[in-house]
């Protein structure tokens, strides 16, 4: 199976067509307040005049954190897909259907139990902070991240870069791979090469 790919945390049109033309099957938009100081934050209708100008087939994910329902509701009228990335609910998710997923971090007090009882076919694993809800470029728990990819189909997070894809790829097995930090050439834009080395290397190791 090829592992999907997933670019997060993109602020600009130059940056998003640059993932989109090396291969990347989804891109992230992170609209959670607290990527401001990582210079990651972006609001809703400045990604909708990007996604505008997306190919079609690219998949485009809204990242958030604890948000109401009624405004997630709104939000899959611009995006297709919404990350779950703070404290919601197993009810908000199933709510939501196939469109949502949750990103859990590898921390204490998670369990292969609760990711396998989640509702939903999919979920994301980050690596635990408790500093901030994601992006903190911390390498997630590998091998909890292989037993979770045998419940679930399983989006790995977490310190992911072009260096280190491949044995993650090979050790977790995941569905689909996710990156943000490690591929910026300063906070909140984007070094292209990078990107296409992590997806040439998400590539081939999917074939090993």
């Amino acid at each position: 199976m090829m592992t999907k790919v997933k670019i997060c945390g993109i602020t600009n049109l130059a940056d998003a067509l640059a993932a989109c033309e090396a291969g990347a099957d989804a891109l992230g938009f992170v609209l959670a307040p607290e990527a401001r100081k990582r210079n990651r934050y972006i609001d809703a209708d400045a990604a909708a005049a990007i996604i505008a100008r997306l190919p079609v087939l690219v998949t485009t994910v809204a990242v958030v954190v604890n948000e109401p329902l009624e405004r997630l509701r709104e939000l899959l009228t611009v995006f297709d897909r919404l990350q779950l990335h703070g404290d919601e609910s197993a009810d908000i998710c199933s709510t939501l259907g196939r469109r949502a997923f949750k990103a859990f971090r590898a921390g204490p007090g998670l369990t292969q139990d609760t990711v396998a009882a989640w509702p939903g076919e999919a979920c994301l694993l980050d690596a635990w902070s408790e500093e901030s809800h994601g992006g903190t470029g911390a390498r997630c728990d590998w091998r909890f991240a292989a037993e979770a990819a045998k419940q679930k189909k399983l989006i790995l997070a977490g310190g992911l870069s072009p260096e280190n894809v491949e044995e993650a790829i090979l050790r977790v097995r995941p569905f689909a791979v996710d990156a943000s930090s490690s591929l910026e050439a300063s906070p909140g834009k984007k070094n292209h090469e990078r990107i296409r080395l992590f997806i040439y290397n998400t590539r081939k190791a999917s074939l090993a």
